[in-house]
């Protein structure tokens, strides 16, 4: 089982290195980090601790990975990035990060979610899942972030784009989760770490195999569906 709060550690440990690698000195310093808004939770946990521990302030820029991407590109300053992996491997080979310097954390995917007390319908399979959407209210989502464009993906190969249309409510990073939380919509489709760091929603569960889709890489794939 993938455990995000040791793969969070990992990450500042990563930091802790390019610190060194660079030849921060001892003093402290100011670490520029450019993070999809995945692991928000538990970095909010395991900064502090690290600031305490290390002299040394964090600044966490959050944003859709592909909104980092540009921003890399585009020659904005950063320390550390957290990509999904072929981001990262882009931008490897074309010089926009250190090469070499990648490091896996671990393997997430895309879950369901409702606001905590209400019915939680069945997404077991993909009829049920497609079941789902099409009695459901509204379905919120992340606008411009990887889990959106897949989730666009998955209603046209369901057949049910044009029919979702009228009930589909798009959010920025980090806010689709929230929505739900506060009623706006009644259910979301979205990374499972978002879900996990509200406490005001529910974990319906992953979605089904055929329509999955993971970031980040994990050797034992039998673990994919195992719950954080």
């Amino acid at each position: 089982m993938w455990n995000p709060v040791r793969a969070m550690r990992t990450a500042a440990a990563l930091i802790a290195l390019a610190l060194m690698q660079q030849g921060v000195p001892a003093q402290s310093a100011e670490i520029r980090v450019f993070s999809s808004a995945a692991p928000r939770g538990v970095f909010r946990d395991l900064v502090p601790d690290f600031e305490r521990a290390t002299g040394h302030r964090i600044l966490i820029n959050y944003e859709f990975a592909a909104d980092l991407k540009r921003r890399i590109e585009a020659g904005d300053p950063f320390d550390v990035a957290i990509l999904p992996p072929d981001m990262a491997d882009d931008l490897m080979r074309r010089g926009k990060l250190a090469d070499g310097s990648r490091v896996d954390l671990g393997r997430t995917g895309i879950g369901v979610a409702v606001r905590k007390g209400s019915p939680k319908p069945d997404i077991s399979t993909v009829d049920a899942f497609r079941r789902a959407l099409l009695e459901v209210p509204t379905v919120a989502y992340a606008n411009g972030g990887t889990t959106g464009a897949h989730f666009a993906d998955i209603l046209a190969r369901l057949g049910i784009a044009q029919a979702m249309k009228e009930k589909l409510r798009p959010y920025p990073s980090g806010g689709a989760v929230e929505a739900v939380a506060r009623g706006e919509a009644d259910l979301v489709v979205i990374g499972i770490s978002p879900i996990l760091d509200v406490p005001g929603v529910e974990l319906i569960g992953w979605l089904p195999p055929e329509l999955q889709s993971y970031i980040g890489s994990l050797e034992d794939k039998s673990m994919a569906h195992e719950p954080f």
